[in-house]
């Protein structure tokens, strides 16, 4: 069931103030502006007349609110939350008219918000690739998905015999429950690091019937101590070929990453500047949600292969065998 809290904003405009409508479903806003006409009936105007307003229309917004998300998901999950005192959130000035628009109707038709895992490839304590994953996670988060990051710290060196241990277990668990994945490396030494990786590797293809990541999308990106290169992300493109995963067009890298943040101690010194590199991070997670809610319906679909089929025949077909032969 969906909840609906109203409440109406007025401006001391002649003839007639026009009035502000917020109203909020299932823990997100849309925002609505109406002006009296000289019948003195009320028309709505297009969200574009609601930045005239500073301070009076919020942002919109598909976030979870506090009230609606789970307490203890929140603390484990969604460290890139910010505090309510913070600094104002560039993220919430970005225009994503149409990519809201989709995931409102979506999430209106379904009742069941994305649910993206993000991974990082770094245990350092002021890690860039965390830093932008948190920044990835924020503009996702605005846009109605149900964001999980996963902390690689504690993750055994994979091996065979760690197999039940918690961390593993909740990596895996944690891909199953996802409908895509968000992948943020470094670069080290012209390739992916063994941080990243070794997450990847403790994923199966298959462990049953459940297949962790097959048919899930992937929104891929890199952060480089140097210059600008792809490696990571073209190594990131091959995982996730393997892993039977689709992965959209678009890809993040950031050279030189330790410049499009603020030295540590400063205001805002874990948000990304603006850049043409922010903006392309900022592409990548749009294109994702879109490719994510057209995909997600079709995931059985997509899964439904001739050769298992065929191999499924064969295994039941050995089952009755050896049931008439007891």
């Amino acid at each position: 069931m969906w909840h609906c809290l109203r409440s109406t904003f007025s401006l001391n405009l002649n003839p007639l103030p026009p009035t502000y409508t917020t109203v909020q479903f299932a823990g997100f806003f849309h925002t609505t502006m109406a002006i009296a006409t000289s019948n003195g009936q009320r028309q709505p105007l297009g969200s574009e007349i609601k930045s005239i307003v500073s301070g009076i229309v919020p942002s919109r917004t598909l976030a979870i609110s506090s009230l609606e998300d789970d307490v203890e998901i929140r603390l484990k999950y969604r460290p890139f939350l910010l505090k309510s005192d913070s600094s104002p959130d560039w993220i919430n000035d970005l225009e994503l008219t149409s990519v809201l628009d989709m995931a409102e109707k979506d999430l209106a038709a379904t009742n069941s918000r994305l649910k993206v895992l993000v991974l990082y490839g770094s245990l350092r304590r002021r890690s860039y690739s965390k830093l932008v994953a948190f920044e990835a996670s924020r503009i996702l988060f605005r846009l109605g998905c149900d964001v999980r990051v996963f902390n690689p710290e504690g993750l055994p060196v994979k091996n065979d015999v760690d197999h039940t241990h918690p961390k593993v277990q909740e990596l895996r668990a944690l891909s199953t429950w996802s409908d895509g994945h968000v992948w943020i490396s470094p670069e080290q030494h012209g390739n992916l690091t063994a941080v990243f990786k070794n997450q990847i590797d403790w994923i199966p293809l298959s462990t049953g019937s459940i297949r962790p990541t097959q048919g899930r999308t992937l929104a891929i990106g890199q952060v480089c101590g140097g210059s600008q290169s792809f490696n990571a992300v073209n190594s990131l493109r091959i995982l996730g070929r393997w892993m039977r995963m689709f992965t959209i067009p678009n890809q993040s890298s950031i050279p030189m990453a330790y410049t499009h943040f603020p030295d540590e101690g400063l205001e805002g010194d874990q948000r990304l500047r603006p850049s043409s590199n922010r903006d392309r991070l900022v592409d990548c997670m749009e294109e994702f949600v879109k490719y994510t809610i057209l995909m997600r319906p079709h995931l059985q679909t997509f899964g439904d292969r001739f050769s298992e089929r065929e191999e499924k025949k064969i295994k039941e077909a050995r089952v009755r065998a050896a049931v008439g032969n007891s």
